[in-house]
Formats: C-alpha cells, structure tokens, sequence
C-alpha cells in the first residue's frame, strides 16, 4: 500500500500527464488507467454519459479486447453504474452483488466484487462516471481511496475540458476547411456528382468513419443513395450509425448517413454533433448549387429567347419584305425565263422563312421562365396553329401542371416533339395538347385526326418517336404511341409526380 505522501506524488504527477495531452480519446484512456494505479484496483472503467444520460462510451483497463468482444454491447447505465447516473455522488460497496440495486453482471464477465465509483464534472456538467473494482488483495476500497479518485477526477474533468476544447477547435478547422473545398468547387462549376461525393469524402474523414452516403429524394417516398465513400458495409455487417437530414428553410434536400461497419466503436456524441454541424454547412452549400443551376438556366433561357425574337422581328421580317418584292417583279416581267427565276426565288425564300420559323419554334422557351406550365403549353398550341394552320387545343389541368412545375422544360419539350410528328407526318386538320392525372402521375396527350399508321411497323424507326420515349424515360416514365391509319394518332406520356 503506498503512503499517503507517495499517493499524492503520483496524483500530482497525473495531473501534469493528463495536461499535457491534448486528445480526448487519448486522455480518456489515462484517466482510467490513472484511476486503476493510483487505487490498486484490478479493473477501471470510465463511462461517458450522452445527452440523455445513457453511456456512450465505455473506456476500460484490465479487460482484454478479446474479453470485452465477449461480452458485447457496452453497459447503457443500469444497476450500480446506474446509481452514480442518477445521483452523481461517490460510492463504495463491499460487495456488488449483495447491493438490492444492482441488476447482476452479463455473460463472459470476469466477476467483480470490492467498488468504487465517482463521478467526473467537465464544462460545468456531469462528463461520465469512474469505475473501479477488485482491489489487490481482495481489500475493500477504503476513505483514502475514495478521496484520492475524486481528486484525480477533479484533474481528469479539467484535462477533458482543454481536450474538447482542443477537440472543438480542431474539428471547427477541419469543418471550415471541407466546406471551403465544397464551396470552391461549386463556384468552379463542378457537376452534381462530383459534389455529392466530395460531401461525403469529408464526411467520412471528419469523423474517422468507415463509410458516409448520401441519399437524395427520388419519386414517391423513395430515398436513393446518390453518393458514397470508404469501405462497403454490408447489411449483416452494419454497425454504428447517424443519420443526419439535410435540410435548408425546412426542405429536405436529402439523408447524410456517417456508419462504421460491425463490431466498430460508437461514433461519439462530439463526433455526432460534428456530422450535424457538417450537414447543416453542406445542405446550404448545395441549396446555393441549385440556384446557381437554377440562375444559369434561366440566363440561357432569356438568351433564347432574345435570339427568337430578334430571329422573328428582324431577318424574318426582311426576308419576308425582300420576298415581296421579287414577288412583285415577277408579276412585271415580261421574260418567262426570268419570272421563273424570280417565283423559284420567292419559293426559296419561303423555304427559308419556313426554316427559320421551326427554329424560332425550338428556341423560344421564354414562356417557361416563370415556371406556368399551364400557360406555356396554351402558349405552345397558339404557335404551333399560327405556324402550321392546324386547329390545335390545349385541355391542362392547373393543379397538374402546378405538380410538374419542376419538370415543367421537359413536359413542353415531350409536348414540342409530339407536335413537330403531328406537323411533319400527320396531314391533321386538328389535334388536342392535354394534360391530366391518373394514378400513375401526371398525363401528357397529344392526339390528332390526321392519317395516323401503323405503330407495328413503325416503332423505334422514326427519330421522333424514339426522342419522346427517350425523355419520358429520362423522367423515370413512359410513352405509349396508339394509331391506327386512317383514324389518327394519340401520344401518351405518363410522368410519376
């Protein structure tokens, strides 16, 4: 038995260990080791207590690794280890099984007799618990004891306190560090998927995990994992896990999964509350992805249509004049030759104005600018009758369109190609654009009179038809083509909401 004198050197000395350490897994492992030492006890343990009073982590010393993959899942806090959780005051016992508070220990346990038990205070609250059995020489722990652990776990809260804090500027370095590279390369114009993956690298990094993802919301209910990093975690093998929303203003923009695989330690409570600081940082990152996205979009959708309507307001126009005129000259000449050449000229210029019509046709997406796709499919029949002569009606259902209103370019684009094969191949007087529900989603019809044919044999042979099938499963739908010669087309498109 050291003396008290010799007692107190070892608890000076501990305190100067403990400073000098600035890693908190590092110190957390000396602490209890201190503890053991300083007490002669034969096992120690100290329990770090998680926002809801439950243990989340269990520093041991004594017990083999092998011992400890023996007995399994580390103690949450209840019995003996309890009371200390519950009433943060030193306790010694003789003998732990005949205490009426304790609940027996699990299998494979090496048996424990003599305890000592105290609490440690860091920052200004309960941190955890130290744990101390057997003894040498099967003694039970004494006054002495007792007051020699309390003191030394006056020393281990002030070192986990400059630990966390040191911990705390740390991870804050690393954190700043990762969402500086992920804003860097979002102002680089770095593309979707690679940015997912950056996220979840330093994710994973931060925390020292074995594997992040990211799932992002697909149709229905469904979450897909878009991104992922490190070492595969089979289903059977998983292990310690935190799932963090992505959200921004209330929106979820997706579910940051951070797990180590089967039998890995605890992810701890500062390491959780990393990943969620983290989460929060990278969501408004990629919020600002969206509407930078979102921005370039609507940048080029204006210089569309600016380009459209100069198309229309001035060459069409000139073309249009200068057509008059050799019209009008042809009508003078007196040379057969040369009228012919001069109404072969008009017809060409048609030709021309005609082309340059479809173009604009193409190009104007103005009306999608504002995201009304009920009115930019009114809009797209009354050119498409000004240009062909074909009556064409427009049947939308508000609220439908108002639930496709993210997709609203493709719906007008599957609309565009359905009339450009209604235009082109039909002979149609009249065709109807509509736009209803089902219970498959949302429904886009384009349907004509015209001379119609036989799908049999000319499915997957048009570029027309197969472009439309290939938007509509583009947006995880399909298109159903449904004619008959002589009694016209329908076109079908179905678009999960």
């Amino acid at each position: 038995m050291a003396s008290i004198h010799d007692r107190y050197e070892r608890l000076l000395e501990a305190g100067l260990v403990l400073a000098a350490d600035l890693s908190l897994p590092a110190t957390l492992q000396r602490i209890v080791e201190l503890a053991a030492g300083l007490t002669g006890a034969r096992y120690g343990a100290l329990g770090v207590l998680g926002r809801d009073g439950v243990i989340t982590e269990f520093i041991t010393t004594g017990v083999t690794d092998e011992k400890r993959a023996a007995i399994g899942h580390i103690p949450v806090g209840r019995g003996i280890l309890g009371v200390l959780i519950d009433d943060a005051r030193p306790l010694r016992l003789h003998d732990i099984a005949e205490d009426p508070r304790s609940v027996g220990l699990p299998p494979n346990h090496p048996p424990m007799r003599s305890f000592l038990g105290v609490p440690v205070k860091a920052g200004g609250r309960v941190y955890g618990n130290l744990y101390l059995t057997e003894k040498d020489g099967g003694e039970d722990f004494d006054p002495d004891d007792e007051r020699a652990l309390t003191l030394l776990a006056a020393q281990a809260g002030a070192a986990i306190e400059a630990a966390n804090l040191y911990e705390q500027a740390n991870d804050r370095a690393q954190r700043l560090e990762a969402i500086r590279s992920i804003t860097t390369a979002i102002l680089a114009g770095t593309d979707t998927a690679e940015l997912l993956g950056m996220i979840v690298r330093h994710a994973r990094e931060l925390v020292g995990a074995d594997l992040a993802t990211l799932a992002l919301p697909a149709d229905g209910d469904r979450m897909v994992v878009e991104a992922a990093n490190g070492s595969p975690v089979e289903p059977a093998g998983a292990g310690p896990a935190v799932n963090v929303p992505l959200a921004v203003r209330g929106r979820i923009l997706g579910t940051l999964t951070v797990a180590n695989g089967r039998g890995g330690p605890l992810l701890r409570e500062t390491e959780v509350q990393l990943v969620e600081t983290f989460a929060e940082q990278a969501a408004v990152a990629l919020e600002y992805a969206r509407l930078q996205g979102e921005l370039k979009r609507l940048a080029v959708l204006e210089d569309r249509e600016r380009i459209a309507k100069e198309l229309h307001d001035g060459a069409i126009q000139a073309l249009f004049a200068v057509g008059m005129g050799l019209q009008g000259s042809a009508l003078l000449a007196t040379d057969d030759d040369l009228r012919g050449r001069l109404q072969n000229a008009v017809e060409e210029l048609d030709r021309v104005i005609r082309d340059l019509r479809n173009y604009i046709f193409g190009l104007r997406p103005g009306i999608l600018a504002d995201r009304q796709l009920d009115q930019a499919l009114q809009r797209l029949c009354e050119e498409f009758q000004e240009r062909t002569g074909v009556v064409a009606i427009s049947e939308v259902d508000p609220q439908v369109a108002a639930e496709l209103a993210s997709q609203a370019g493709d719906v007008v684009q599957l609309a565009r190609e359905a009339l450009s094969n209604v235009s082109r191949h039909a002979e149609a007087a009249t065709c109807r654009v509509s736009l209803y529900r089902s219970e498959d989603g949302g429904v886009l019809e384009v349907d004509d009179d015209g001379r119609g044919f036989d799908p049999a044999t000319a499915t997957g042979t048009g570029t027309g038809l197969r472009n439309l099938r290939e938007r509509a499963e583009g947006l995880g739908g399909r298109a159903e083509i449904d004619s008959t010669p002589g009694q016209g087309t329908r076109v079908r498109v179905t678009i999960p909401r």
